[in-house]
Order: C-alpha cells, then sequence, then structure tokens
C-alpha cells in the first residue's frame, strides 16, 4: 500500500544543504522526469506545469542551495511554496507564457490581460474554473500588461474529484480570453499521474 501523497512541506523536510548537493544531479534527473507528465501545452505558448509536494521540495531546496540564505530564508521558502502543493481538493498548476522573442512578448502580455479569469478544465463535460493563487507579487500591471506566470488552483467539488481520479476520464484544458482561445485534450499518462493530487474522499 502506497502512502497519502504529502500535502505540506515542513522544517523535518529541509536537507542540511550540503546533504542536498551531493544528490543534487540525481533529484533533479528524477523531478525531470515526474514532470515530464505533468505538463501540458494549450496553444503555441501557454504551457501548465501541474505542481506536487515533489516538485515543491525540488523548488525549496533550489532556493536554499542558489540564495544560501541559511536557517533565516527556511521559513520564508516554506512560506512563498506550501501554497502551490496541492492541498487534496484541488489541482495547481504553475501557467507559463513562453514566447522567445522579447517584441512580441512584450506585445502579446499586453493584449493577454486577464487570461488568467478565463480558464477553466472540464472533466467529463462538468467545469472546474481556475482560480488565481494570491501572492505579494502584482499578476496584472496598472497598465494592463500581465505577467508570463500565474499560478493556479483548480478547486474541486467531490464528484469532479471522484471522476478525474476514473481511469479513461475526458479532460479538456481550455483557455477562453478573446486574445487566445485554445484548448487541449488532457493526455491519458497526464490524468493518471494528477489523480492522485486529488484525495480520493475529497
Amino acid at each position: 500500500m502506497t502512502s497519502p501523497p504529502r500535502r505540506a512541506l515542513t522544517r523535518d523536510d529541509i536537507m542540511d544543504m550540503a546533504d542536498y548537493a551531493s544528490i543534487r544531479g540525481e533529484r533533479r534527473a528524477a523531478i525531470t522526469a515526474l514532470k515530464r507528465h505533468r505538463r501540458l501545452a494549450v496553444g503555441p505558448f501557454a504551457t501548465f506545469h501541474f505542481e506536487c509536494f515533489e516538485t515543491m521540495w525540488m523548488q525549496v531546496h533550489e532556493m536554499l542551495h542558489i540564495e544560501r540564505g541559511g536557517e533565516e530564508q527556511i521559513a520564508g521558502e516554506l512560506e512563498a511554496y506550501n501554497p502551490l502543493i496541492p492541498p487534496g481538493d484541488a489541482l495547481v498548476a504553475t501557467l507559463m507564457l513562453e514566447i522567445d522573442d522579447p517584441v512580441r512578448r512584450e506585445r502579446e502580455l499586453y493584449r493577454l490581460a486577464g487570461i488568467e479569469e478565463s480558464i477553466r478544465m472540464e472533466v467529463a463535460g462538468s467545469a472546474v474554473a481556475a482560480v488565481p493563487i494570491e501572492d505579494e507579487v502584482a499578476r496584472t500591471s496598472e497598465d494592463g500588461k500581465t505577467s508570463s506566470i500565474h499560478f493556479l488552483r483548480f478547486p474541486f467539488p467531490p464528484a469532479d474529484a471522484a471522476r478525474f481520479r476514473t481511469a479513461g476520464t475526458r479532460v479538456l484544458l481550455g483557455i477562453e480570453h478573446p486574445a487566445y482561445g485554445h484548448l487541449a485534450v488532457m493526455p491519458e499518462e497526464t490524468r493518471a499521474a494528477l489523480a492522485d493530487d486529488l484525495d480520493a474522499g475529497a
């Protein structure tokens, strides 16, 4: 019997940085493999990266490894990244608008103001709307430019969670913004990878 998914990072989960450095390459390779089935592109440049305990464990350790803030940094990183771990009744995703050309990127980000309010998932025909995760960074500037990164939660009613966890369920992920209307079918391998993010009794 497998252990239930972890829903939060604590101080006890944080490794000594010297020990982390010794396994960093191995862990990064494992997380890269894990992320492969937790990623879904919608349209030409919007990609959803569905987060979990393991991806946030890696993110926190990478921040500590790079910034070298020591013990004083840990509490802040836990506070920043714990909201991105699925709580059991929702999926959590980082939406990245990936446009290489800087001129085009600037233009598109102005056109896509409010995109975070136009995202939904359909699970066997039932809609689950995305909700932006609040943080200290304004995701749309006062002059109407959106961010290239958005943090989103998809809250699931119990019936939709049960449907999502059922093998073979048809899941669609769509963006219904006037300047970016695109829809993608979630591959079964991705649905299966995300199924444990939702509690069985959610």
